[in-house]
Formats: C-alpha cells, structure tokens, sequence
C-alpha cells in the first residue's frame, strides 16, 4: 500500500501506534481511507492530503504524535476536487459540454440545481468521511489496555508499591515505591521469585518426563524437605562421619589418623578447607587458562580487630556456638569449653596471618604461580602433592605442576602454627578440624544445629551492626542445594518453563533495538570523536551476546550421565555429602575439556547480567528477562523501561574505560570533563533522605550508566512507537505510554533506602531513580513538570 502526507483537515487527528491488528497511523493516512471520503479532480495525481505533524497538541494525555489540523481553503477545496480559482479547474471552467448549446433559462436553472445537488451530496461526502476518519483514527489510534493475566498481576504490584498522592514532578521515588517497605530490591523480589519457580518445578514432578538423572534431583529435594526424617536421625549421621574421621577427643573414642590423611579426606569428601581454600577457576589475567588456586580459608567471625568496642563480646558468642556444638554432639562440657577455646585462638592466629585484598592489589600481586614443589618447600605442613591430589582428581598432579596462590606469605605463616601446634596439642588440631566441619555440615543437620548457627549470626549482626543473614524458609534452603548439586537438570527445566522461544525471540529483538539505539546515540556525543566513533561502533557489532541460558541448557537432552555417581539415602547427610562429592567431580572435569569461549559466570535463573571483558561477550540470564522486568504480553513501554535500560546499562560498562583519565585520547577531554563534572553537580543537588549515603567518586561510573541506560532505552523506545503499531498501557493507572516507559525504569529501583550498603557502587535508590529522570526533558515534557522543580531542573548534562 501506498502511503502520501495528509493535507489540512478541520479536526484534530491523533497520530499515534494503533491497537494490534490495525494498520499504523504514527504518521500516515492511507491514500484508499482519503480517497473513499472525498472526491478529487480525476486528472489529479495527488488524490489524498498533504500531511503536517504539528507540535503543542495532544490527543491522550501524554499521548504520541498528535496533528493539529486546521482548515485548509483552497488547499482543501483541492484535495476534495472542488474548484479553485486558478490552474487546471479554470481551464475544466472553459471546456464546452454538449450542453452549452441550451437557452439560457433552462442552463440557469440546470446550474442552480446541479449546484443545490452538488452541495447536498458535497456536505454528505465530508460528513461521512469526518466521521470515518474519527472512528478511525480516535478509535484506532489510540492505546489499547492490556488486560491479560501477566498485565493484571503487573497492574497489581505497582499499584501496590506507587504512591499516586506525591507529585511526581516533586518525588518520583515515592510516587513509583512510595507505599511499599522494601527491605530488598526489586532485583532480590525477583531473585526470589524464580525460586519459588524452582520450587514449583521440584514440587510438581509428575508434571515433568523424567529421566535418571532428574529423578535424583527431585527424590534429593524431597529428602530435603522431610524434616522429619532428618530430626528422627538427630546427631547420629554426623557421629558416624566424625568416627570415618578418626574420631573426637571430647565426645568418644579416638583413634588419631595422621594430619595429612584427615585433612585430605575433609578436603575431598566433606569440602571443608580449615586452614586454605583450594579451588580450579580461570587466572584472572590472560591467557585465562583454568588453574588450581590456593586462598584464604573463609571464617565464621572477624577475629582480627581488637581494638574494637565489641570484640571480647563476638568472641564470649563465637565461644558459646562452638561449646553449643559441642554439646549437641555428646562432648563433656568441660573439655568442650577447652577446645572450643583452642579453635577460636587457632582462628585468630590465622586472621592475623591476612593481608587485606587492597594491600594485595597495591602491591600488584594478585596471586604467584609457584609449582606444588616450591610450595611444599615454603609450607612444608601440608603435604600439598597428597591433598591437592585427592581433591582435584581425576587430574593427574605432579610436583612440578603450577597453581596459583594468592597469599603466599599467609601459607608460610599458616604452615609454621600448624607445625607448631601438631608437636604439642595434636588433639586440639583435631577438634579444630571437627568444630570446622560441623559448621560446613550445618544445613544438612537437624533444626538444633542450624538454630545454633542461626542464634550466632543474630548476636554477630547486634554486635557488628551488620544486618545478620537473614533466616531462610525450608523450602528455599532445598531449592538452593538441590539447584547447587543438580544444576544441568534445574537449567533445562527452568529455560523450558520460563524462557521459551518466544521468550527468547522478544527478548533478542529488544536487546537488538537497544545495541542499535547505542550506536546511534555514540553518533551524535558533542566530545567523542570521529575516529573513537568508528572504533566503539566496531566494538558494538562485534560483541556477542548470551541470552537466557547456556547453550548446554538449551539442548533438547542435557547430559542424562551427570549423576551416575551420586548415592540417594541412607540419610540426608549422606545424600548431601555423596551430592558435595559428585559436583566437584563435575567441575573437575569440564576444566579438563576444550576451554569454551566463555563459561557463564550466573546461573540461569539469576538475575545478574553482566559483560566479560576477556570474552567480549554481554550476558543476560534468563532469570533476568522475567516480570516484573520483561514478558511477551507486556506494554512495550514497560519492556523497555524496565528490561531496556538494563540491557542498555551493561551495555556502557564496555566503554567505561573512555570516562577515565587518558581514557579517550583523541576525544575532546575539555568537553568530556565538563559532562563529568555536570553529572557529579547534578547527582549532588538531590536531597537524600535521613540515613542513606552517597559518594559520587565511587559511584560516578553507575551514574554515569543509569543515566546513559535511561537515555539510551528511551530513544530505541521511541524509534520502536513510530514504526510499529499495537502500542498498550495498563489500564486503572491514568498513565501514557510514555510515562509507563518511565514508571517501569523506576520499578526497577525500587528498594528502601535505609538498606544501602555504604560500600556500595550504585548510589541509593533514590538517586538512581530522580538522578537519571531529572535528566530527560521527555520525562519532564510527559509528566508536565513545571520548569524549577525537582523532576525539571535548569541544566541537564549529556555524557551518553
């Protein structure tokens, strides 16, 4: 179909996206629609009218383009084949028809007729065709409500979480999270609720083919959640693994096992480290090849700050859980409280053994590759060939094989105390090891062992001021093993329930309008240059990007072999012990096949993206790309809102490198730090409410990408409105396409300020809501803010 401008018209026209199944009227009128409502001189080769989008009307409130159409005289008269004074319809005016040739009378009362005749059927025509054209364009243009269930329940949550009574030019935070207690972000609800998908899956298996393999996943599960089978067990599997061990001084018999020999099985069938932490993960520089990395072991409390007001009350606490264990175990109290003692100094030996992580960056040492010899020789405690040996097998070690230690002067300090320590307190060695490992063991205990661990975060959190690790439901704790020990089976079955096809395709196609809106914006930056132009642009169509899952998860039969060595029962601890045992092994041995081109550092269903620098690769899970953020069904102002800024905000973490210092030599750096300083200005004027923090210099590269995210997501937003039809709104909201687009992007801040971590890199909620949408005159334009107010500033800066 063939579509020309529209002429001047006596009404108001909306020109905006149309319903699904409607053509498109963002600016055109077809050249039939104008043709079946008005008559045209035949000869004429432009038989429909001239169109001109003009600027202050508004059809729905907020609403696209609209048309101001105004009378047209002449120019209308010829659009609708009447005649005007001049041009061809003169020269018609001359042209004899047969019937000139009769009296006068007669041509005078023909001509009075004809005209009466022509005027009626004149004004039928441009009554009909009014009417058409408003049922047409009033009816059809504008949005329609999505009224199906993912909208209704979207609908739900933020008419739940906004608070409409605020100003939204004054306050859009408390206008978009107003009226909800957010003690968790808006990505920690969604984390969660693809858990509780987890569970639904895990919780319906006849819903489900399954085969071995799943059968496992699902029968583990459902171990897990039979706590009664686990409280009728009590200590009893624990004692049994104590004893394989060589036993507890304090609780039974004895029978010491060499150092070494406990150390490796705790090490290789229990997975707990408690001296180091031994594990195979790519070198963090290139060429990023895997490699068995030597750390730091992980403690229960700080152990090191003595200085502090409250540390004798974290050690009496730290004290009373181990002697707590103790006791739950059998032990004698007396020679439980002694030992207790020993570990808790043991640990405290050790913290003081550490160097910080920023020492260990200033001193550009981030790990040293030595061989298994040269450490055996700086630690000569451990005996690392044996141990490294049995946890990391089937890889065949020698004593000249490389690893990567991160602390070699802790390993040196760590190997005397043990040396030490084993000459005259070998015992105590042992009830270190025991207490260390019952803490490891803890989820896969009773409820009296996990209260106690419960009991000492609480105490550590009153005494720290840190907010103590919060008390997961039953269900949640099982979710979260079963997803950690059966992880190729949860992924192929949550990518199938919730990321399927049509999923994926819609989710592709936005991340596609957002790369493509990127590219465009890098066209029009006042301080980049034309050569970083063409080189940020190549780096943008040369990017991959992985979306929903890996691609081992996508195929139709995920490896059905994957837990042929896992053994279910006789207790939970066992299963979860033999679960502990077979992952590692998994682990192991994909490092020992042909290193992919990238390995995703997220599970599928979390709701982490992020960029990989060595792989050039952006990464989007489908955890990620699930209501409230993204769905098929939704507004496409909300998807792009919410899901598109995202996309767009990982997107510039590629090209943070340009805002630094020297970063962008041949850009205009005059130009570039003004925009800087602009955004660090712009972020500082927010009032911020009592409690919160913010530091622009940790957090500038956020800013920097909330906003440019923001911009970046609005432009492909617009670009998509006026070339494709079917745009909708939620209804009961009273809001715009356009300002739906901007609810959703804060939908996606919303948390309680007062939950801000002050170490973190993101500026509070508060800020990374106002920050950016202060910024954009279209926000200010659809929402009508008046100029001066908070949402409507004077200066705006452009960075991205």
């Amino acid at each position: 179909m063939s579509w020309k401008p529209i002429g001047h018209v006596s009404s108001l026209f909306l020109l905006g996206g149309l319903s699904s199944g409607r053509k498109p009227c963002s600016m055109y009128i077809s050249r039939q629609l104008l043709a079946s409502s008005f008559p045209r001189d035949p000869q004429s080769t432009d038989g429909v009218l001239n169109a001109r989008i003009c600027s202050g009307a508004s059809c729905v409130y907020g609403s696209v383009l609209c048309c101001a159409v105004q009378e047209g005289g002449d120019e209308l008269g010829r659009a609708m084949g009447s005649e005007p004074a001049s041009g061809a319809g003169t020269r018609r005016r001359r042209e004899r028809s047969p019937e000139e040739g009769l009296p006068a009378v007669h041509s005078r009362q023909w001509a009075m007729a004809r005209r009466a005749l022509m005027t009626v059927l004149l004004f039928s025509l441009i009554l009909g065709g009014s009417l058409l054209l408003w049922g047409y364009v009033f009816q059809g243009c504008g949005p329609a409500h999505c009224e199906t269930p993912v909208c209704r329940d979207l609908l739900s949550l933020y008419l739940a979480s906004g608070n409409t009574s605020v100003a939204p030019c004054t306050d859009f935070f408390s206008f978009a999270c107003g009226n909800t207690n957010r003690t968790t972000s808006s990505f920690q609800a969604l984390a969660k609720e693809n858990k509780r998908r987890l569970q639904r899956i895990l919780e319906a298996p006849g819903s489900w083919h399954l085969d071995s393999g799943e059968e496992k996943a699902f029968q583990f599960y459902s171990s897990c959640m039979d706590t009664g089978a686990i409280e009728g067990a009590g200590a009893g599997p624990l004692r049994q693994v104590i004893e394989e061990l060589g036993g507890w001084p304090v609780s039974g018999d004895w029978t010491p096992l060499d150092f070494n020999r406990t150390l490796s099985l705790l090490m290789s069938q229990h997975g707990h480290f408690p001296f180091f932490r031994a594990y195979l993960r790519p070198l963090p520089t290139p060429p990023y090849t895997p490699v068995i990395q030597i750390d730091q072991p992980e403690f229960d409390v700080p152990l090191k700050q003595k200085q502090e007001m409250n540390y004798a009350q974290i050690l009496r606490e730290y004290l009373t859980y181990l002697n707590r264990l103790g006791t739950l175990l059998g032990g004698d109290p007396n020679k439980v409280g002694e030992h207790a003692s020993f570990s808790i100094s043991i640990n405290s030996q050790l913290y003081q053994f550490l160097r910080p992580p920023e020492q260990q960056q200033a001193q550009g040492k981030l790990f040293q590759m030595v061989t298994i010899d040269q450490l055996q020789e700086m630690a000569p405690a451990i005996d690392w060939l044996s141990c490294l040996q049995a946890t990391f097998a089937p890889m065949s070690l020698s004593p000249s094989h490389p690893v990567a230690v991160h602390d070699l002067e802790y390993l040196k300090n760590m190997s005397q105390l043990v040396e030490k320590q084993l000459s005259k307190h070998r015992d105590f060695l042992q009830s270190h090891m025991i207490l260390g490992l019952v803490g490891t063991l803890s989820p896969a205990l009773d409820s009296k062992f996990q209260e106690a661990r419960r009991l000492l975060s609480q105490k550590l959190g009153e005494l720290t001021g840190r907010p103590p690790t919060p008390a997961h439901p039953r269900w949640m704790t099982c979710v979260e093993k079963t997803a950690a020990f059966f992880k190729p089976t949860l992924a192929a079955l949550f990518v199938r329930e919730a990321f399927g096809p049509s999923t994926r395709s819609a989710a592709m196609e936005l991340f596609t309008a957002i790369k493509d809106a990127l590219i465009a914006r890098f066209q029009v930056l006042p301080w980049m240059d034309e050569e970083t132009r063409a080189k940020v642009q190549d780096k943008v169509t040369q990017l991959q990007v992985k979306m929903g899952a890996p691609e081992w998860a996508l195929k139709p039969d995920p490896a059905r072999q994957e837990y042929d060595d896992i053994q279910l029962g006789p207790s939970f601890l066992q299963s979860f012990l033999s679960c502990v045992r077979s992952r590692r092994a998994r682990i192991i041995r994909s490092f020992l096949q042909p290193f992919p081109n990238h390995r995703w550092q997220v599970l599928p269903w979390g709701v982490n993206a992020y960029y990989s620098i060595p792989d050039h690769v952006v990464v989007f899970p489908a955890g990620l790309l699930q209501p409230p953020f993204f769905h098929p069904g939704y507004p496409r102002a909300v998807n792009f809102g919410a899901a598109g800024s995202v996309m767009a905000h990982e997107l510039l973490h590629i090209f943070y490198q340009l805002l630094f210092p020297g970063g962008c030599p041949a850009c205009d750096t005059h130009a570039l730090q003004g925009a800087l300083v602009c955004l660090e200005r712009h972020y500082a004027a927010f009032p911020l409410p009592n409690g919160t923090f913010f530091n622009g210099s940790r957090t500038f590269l956020e800013d920097a990408a909330d906003m440019g995210g923001l911009a970046i997501a609005l432009q492909a937003y617009s670009k998509r409105l006026l070339w494709y039809r079917g745009e909708t709104t939620l209804p009961n909201l009273n809001l715009s396409p356009w300002q739906l687009f901007f609810r959703s992007y804060a939908q996606v801040m919303c948390r309680d300020p007062s939950t801000q971590d002050p170490q973190d890199t993101h500026s509070p909620p508060t800020l990374r809501i106002h920050g950016p949408l202060s910024n954009s005159p279209a926000f200010a334009r659809h929402f009508h803010c008046p100029h001066g107010t908070l949402m409507n500033p004077s200066s705006r800066c452009q960075l991205w």
